[in-house]
């Protein structure tokens, strides 16, 4: 298994609701997606993206269920993901709602993505961190967290 690097473009992980750490590792790491709950640790998160050119992602929870947020344009205008990943991300979003995992209404991207109504904190960590993975193109994570419908037969 390959490890995660940091790059120069990561964002900063949050300790708790606003202290920041260091920089998050591409891809990010379950455990360390930021928790943006508020309006102040979301704007912390978002402009700290900004700050480093990086691609936003955190999780926030609202009442009893979590929402994952993906934003590319942090990374600035000459951030492209794929075709293909954008597909794979697509499709797998629309997996979680025709699963009822998470919320009817989610984005899909291409530059803004964001599930509602998911669970719990682990479970909206191991997607954040997944669609973090395929937003860098490593789509492995994403096939795991959200495995293919499985073929009538």
């Amino acid at each position: 298994m390959g490890r995660a690097v940091a790059s120069r473009g990561a964002l900063t992980a949050s300790l708790g609701k606003n202290a920041q750490v260091q920089p998050l590792p591409v891809p990010c790491p379950a455990h360390l997606v930021p928790d943006a709950t508020g309006t102040h640790a979301f704007h912390d998160a978002y402009r700290t993206a900004m700050a480093h050119n990086a691609v936003f992602i955190a999780i926030e929870a609202e009442g009893q269920h979590w929402t994952v947020k993906a934003d590319t344009l942090t990374a600035g205008s000459g951030r492209r993901v794929t075709d293909a990943a954008n597909d794979a991300i697509r499709t797998a979003i629309l997996r979680l709602v025709d699963a009822r995992e998470v919320d009817f209404g989610a984005y899909t991207g291409p530059v803004y993505f964001m599930m509602h109504g998911v669970r719990d904190e682990e479970r909206a960590r191991e997607l954040a961190a997944a669609l973090h993975a395929a937003l860098h193109e490593d789509l492995e994570p994403l096939s795991r967290a959200v495995p293919p419908a499985s073929s009538p037969g």
